[in-house]
């Protein structure tokens, strides 16, 4: 990533300055997990079995540990150090659950976790391209993400994403390897379970969701991250909505507080005092593109609040 400054309409490049150590890298992520991630911090250099975590997360919205680790050594793989955290984490839950609580001061148990979207995250200057290719499988439960200071206190951080329709099972068949371990429990979610797997979709609420996701997507820096219940719509890693996709409708959770949104339609539900999929107190329920556009007005108040 380059960064420039403005000048009289002129570009001016903006030098890097690199980060000296690991435990500086380390130190920006820990005290900014919410803003950069949306997580709750655990614990730093949390030790279990011989190994040692930089940092241990919770995901409060997919209700699992995540995992965060920080490397400026070139010379080492990704694959194989995710699957050992992985295979760790899966191995000893309760260990984990009680780092939790201690940490937290709260009093989860083992039943409350998604153990299924557990996953590790990888943050570095510089990834090689072979570590970069490792995980290119659209079911690894791992992200890379470039993490870059510049001069003028600035911070660049940019998330490899995977291109491959290719499982990483695939690599192996033999049934007690760790990867094959580690998939019966792991899930990775795709909008294509959600479309076609996951139940029997109509063709017309595919090309439906299709043409809402075009319409989010053209909100700037706008990420889609398929989740075990939903589709979730990010922005700076904070959902803005999720869709619950069903065989002849889409279902909209808001996030947003209840009283936050303007609603002059009177299109929402309001879920504040029941259970509910997804993060967020209203709820807007569609089966064709006649209120599309009323929709997105509410989706933008969520975007702009995000922002």
């Amino acid at each position: 990533m380059k960064l420039y400054s403005i000048e009289n309409v002129k570009l001016k490049n903006i030098d890097p300055h690199d980060f000296k150590l690991e435990r500086d890298i380390q130190k920006i992520v820990e005290n900014n997990l919410e803003e950069l991630f949306n997580l709750k911090f655990v614990k730093s250099e949390f030790s279990i079995k011989n190994f040692r975590i930089d940092t241990l997360t919770y995901d409060e919205e997919n209700k699992s540990f995540v995992i965060v680790e920080y490397k400026k050594d070139k010379n080492y793989s990704v694959i194989d150090q995710g699957y050992t955290y992985m295979s760790l984490l899966l191995n000893n839950k309760s260990d984990f659950v009680l780092e939790f609580n201690e940490c937290c001061r709260e009093s989860l148990k083992r039943s409350d976790i998604d153990w299924s979207q557990s996953r590790v995250i990888f943050i570095s200057p510089q990834f090689t391209e072979f570590q970069k290719h490792s995980i290119n499988f659209k079911d690894v439960p791992f992200e890379l993400w470039e993490i870059n200071r510049y001069k003028n206190n600035l911070i660049g951080l940019v998330q490899h994403k995977t291109t491959s329709q290719e499982s990483v099972s695939t690599i192996s068949t033999e049934a007690n390897n760790v990867v094959n371990q580690v998939a019966k429990e792991i899930k990775v979610y795709t909008e294509e379970y959600h479309l076609t797997q996951n139940r029997k979709v109509a063709q017309d609420i595919i090309e439906l969701y299709e043409e809402v996701k075009q319409k989010i997507l053209t909100l700037d820096g706008i990420g889609v991250a398929p989740r075990k219940l939903y589709i979730s719509f990010q922005k700076n890693s904070k959902p803005i909505c999720h869709i619950v996709i069903f065989s002849n409708q889409l279902n909209f959770v808001i996030n947003m507080k209840k009283g936050e949104l303007y609603d002059p339609y009177k299109l929402t539900k309001d879920l504040s005092e029941q259970g509910h999929w997804g993060v967020g107190d209203y709820q807007v329920k569609i089966k064709d593109n006649t209120e599309l556009d009323k929709v997105m007005l509410l989706i933008k108040q969520s975007y702009e609040k995000q922002r």
